[in-house]
């Protein structure tokens, strides 16, 4: 059966009248630059072409991200230089991916952090496998997910090309390789990424309506002013490791999780190591409190209480300027490997050192209220994703389709931050327009998930850095994958309302399946109404 026949019967029917690639058709590619004459799109230049057999090895890396797999079916890899500002000279590296047995539809894939580098990972574990023609682009830069020193000091052009303006020139780049290529354009247009990704998805989705027909973003960093600011208030609520309020990894993992599930696991009706809503805990640290003689390494003191108040707490400044969420109950034997451990968060750090004060010496101690209000004076790039009015992509003349999704434990990111952006196009839809937030706007929360991936969760859904990381969707079908979901939403009229995630046994697909869970539609919760715990058929949306 072709790769076509068997998407078709797994929900992600292909396009009409898509066409076929080979390798004659990869080695003979010659890239025409005059469609691309456009205002918005200087030039690009086609750097290499390069055809790969099915179940050959695909050994791709850069500094950023990394492919080594012999499991996909054939494609041709286009690398492309696109010119970002002809006057500065800056430009993007930016690849397409175009599977011969193509479906019809092209699929972004963001980057995550402050990294430069074309995401191959996601190309090889997602476009590609689904019969999708994949773009991905290094952002204009090159360096790791926590490098902040490309941006400066004064690097102001680069931080543009991080932004926002990399990403968007090369889909319209990615568009016009993809029609050259197969003689057609794509029947439609879809983005999936998470994080820096998920920022980068909701800006073209505010800025750019016109590029995507469906988006699908995961715990996005898009109000990337704010984010940073409370990525360095959470550092400060334990720093430095010597100060009475720290609290070792040891007792995040010993003392604090095994509390915080005896307060709350068993609120949701079942006790299985999962808080499906932890803002119905309320966590009483004081319960861990040291009791005269008692060993220090087995409970909290004073200091430590209040430093864990101000982290499960929502940010506001002084003046009762809402900055940011807080961490939530449940992910604990995680939160230390985040932005309450002993290691400072570099992207932070870097973030005001690079973007925002052009100060190399700019340490966490010297965050304040007013680096805050520069911050947010300045945004860096233009790399604030925030503005509520959505209805250029979601109304009537467009009817772009908007799909999100965070993990209650996520350590980064805290998933306050998707309920407040989602709360603030309701409102906005609300008050501004006729429409309905549930026609092109969905939020899936998903209890026990770290950041994008991870956790002890069902947190195989087929989004970025799930199949990477040993943990793919059930199947391709829509009940099982956001991004055949999302298909189905665009082209079938077909809304989401649940989602049936996996859990595989220690996170790797080989274990086999652990449990599977529905993950329900916001503001509805996960309930339980007996019978297998394993099986998502024993849970309800409500």
């Amino acid at each position: 059966m072709s790769l076509s026949s068997a998407l078709a019967l797994l929900g992600l029917a292909v396009g009409a009248a898509a066409s076929s690639g080979s390798s004659s058709a990869c080695a003979s590619f010659k890239f025409a630059p005059n469609p691309l004459s456009q205002s918005t799109l200087s030039s690009v230049a086609l750097t290499g072409t390069t055809h790969y057999p099915a179940h050959t090895q695909v050994n791709i890396s850069n500094v950023y991200s990394s492919i080594d797999v012999s499991n996909l079916p054939s494609f041709c890899r286009v690398e492309l230089v696109v010119t970002t500002n002809a006057t500065a000279g800056s430009s993007a590296l930016t690849e397409v991916w175009l599977p011969d047995d193509w479906n019809g539809r092209v699929l972004t894939v963001g980057n995550g952090g402050l990294a430069g580098g074309v995401t191959v990972t996601e190309l090889g574990h997602v476009a590609i496998p689904q019969g999708f023609a994949g773009i991905s682009t290094n952002t204009g830069h090159d360096g790791d997910t926590d490098d902040g020193e490309w941006a400066g000091p004064h690097n102001d052009n680069a931080i543009v090309d991080w932004g926002w303006r990399a990403l968007h020139l090369s889909v319209l780049a990615g568009k016009t390789i993809v029609e050259q290529y197969y003689g057609q354009a794509a029947n439609k247009s879809y983005y999936l990424g998470c994080s820096t990704g998920g920022r980068q998805g909701l800006k073209e989705v505010q800025d750019f309506p016109e590029d995507f027909d469906g988006v699908v973003v995961g715990s996005p960093a898009n109000w990337q002013t704010h984010l940073q600011a409370w990525s360095i208030h959470m550092n400060l609520n334990t720093q430095p490791s010597t100060s009475p309020h720290f609290i070792t990894e040891d007792m995040w993992n010993d003392v604090l999780a095994p509390e915080v599930m005896r307060q709350c696991d068993a609120l949701d009706g079942l006790s299985d190591g999962i808080i499906n809503d932890p803002r119905l805990c309320s966590f009483r640290p004081e319960t861990l409190t040291c009791r005269p003689g008692q060993n220090a390494s087995t409970c909290l003191t004073a200091d430590q209480i209040s430093a864990l108040h101000r982290i499960y707490a929502d940010y506001y400044e002084a003046d009762q300027t809402y900055v940011f969420g807080g961490y939530y109950p449940g992910g604990e034997t995680e939160y230390y490997k985040g932005l309450v451990g002993k290691k400072q968060f570099d992207i932070g750090l870097g973030y005001f050192q690079f973007m925002v004060l052009n100060d190399t010496n700019f340490k966490i101690h010297d965050y304040n209220a007013t680096v805050l209000h520069i911050t947010d004076r300045i945004d860096p790039g233009q790399s604030n994703a925030i503005n509520p009015n959505l209805t250029a992509f979601a109304g009537p003349a467009h009817n772009g389709k908007l799909l999100q999704y965070v993990g209650w434990a996520d350590q980064l990111i805290s998933p306050g931050n998707s309920i407040h952006y989602y709360e603030t196009v309701h409102e906005f839809t609300l008050a501004n327009t006729t429409m309905d937030i549930d026609d092109y706007y969905r939020l899936f929360l998903v209890p026990g998930m770290n950041h994008c991936h991870g956790g002890f969760a069902a947190n195989s859904f087929g989004s970025v850095e799930q199949a990477s990381n040993d943990n793919p969707p059930l199947s391709f079908e829509p009940q099982n994958n956001i991004l055949a979901a999302m298909v189905h939403w665009v082209e079938d009229g077909v809304a989401p309302d649940t989602i049936t995630a996996a859990n595989y046994n220690s996170n790797n697909v080989t274990n086999g399946v652990g449990f599977t869970r529905p993950l329900c539609r916001y503001p509805s919760n996960i309930k339980y109404h007996g019978g297998d715990p394993d099986s998502a058929s024993s849970f309800h949306c409500e």
